[in-house]
């Protein structure tokens, strides 16, 4: 897995020719020197994934590890399952991942979705142009753009780069975005800057994650962050 990474990293770096671009891949191999191959998403199925990016919002992935265990003991981890299991029951099933009552509606409604337009087949799900895939998606109430766009990354393995609040922080205290820039615009400069790479963007959104969690919080903790001295001018 890290040779792989390595070699079509190397790949990458020479095909980026413009200055803002070869800034995000520094950033990018700064933070795969650091931490290494994130080995993400974690999930079996198109399906866990799916689950999986909805359990995580406002919460951390061992709590959503807690709760896919407990729907994989019981078998619910399908289309079927997800879909002929109480609301009530399901709620209690991932109760470790919190906002448990809230989280079992948009598991309800993402399956309901599915079956209601493509008969419970993930694939056709997938099967259309990414920008109808994403249009789908943000029709089902509790999905938002960041959910949306993970699933698209990493279930569909689209190249659509998922922005979350450390990619705008870092973007940002680094001197690259705007702090108004939204979601939308975020997503535009990465995806104008970088190759449309399916592996680059997953890892790159995993190594953003695992830097702004360990480093670059509310509070940044700069000392020994592999960015620490990247840009070091636009540090006030």
């Amino acid at each position: 897995m890290g040779e792989r990474t390595t070699d079509n990293t190397q790949r990458i770096n020479k095909t980026v020719t413009t200055a803002t671009g070869q800034t995000l891949m520094e950033i990018y191999n700064l933070l795969f020197a650091a931490f290494g191959p994130q080995n993400w998403w974690p999930a079996e199925t198109e399906l866990e994934m799916m689950v999986g990016a909805i359990l995580t919002q406002n919460t951390s992935w061992n709590n959503v590890e807690k709760a896919i265990q407990n729907l994989k003991e019981r078998d619910l981890l399908s289309a079927s399952g997800l879909g002929e299991v109480p609301a009530s029951i399901l709620a209690g099933y991932i109760r470790p991942a919190g906002y448990y009552n809230l989280k079992a509606k948009r598991l309800k409604n993402l399956i309901k979705f599915i079956e209601n337009e493509y008969n419970g087949d993930i694939d056709r799900l997938f099967s259309p142009d990414t920008d109808t895939v994403r249009k789908g998606l943000l029709s089902v109430k509790g999905i938002g753009l960041e959910t949306a766009d993970s699933i698209i990354l990493y279930g569909a393995g689209r190249p659509l780069f998922v922005v979350d609040t450390y990619t705008h922080r870092i973007l940002a205290r680094h001197g690259l975005i705007q702090e108004e820039a939204g979601y939308n615009d975020v997503q535009l400069f990465l995806m104008d800057n970088l190759p449309h790479d399916v592996e680059l963007f997953k890892e790159f959104h995993a190594l953003i994650v695992k830097t702004g969690k360990d480093f670059c919080r509310r509070r940044p903790l700069c000392s020994n962050c592999p960015l620490e001295n990247l840009n070091r001018e636009q540090y006030g």
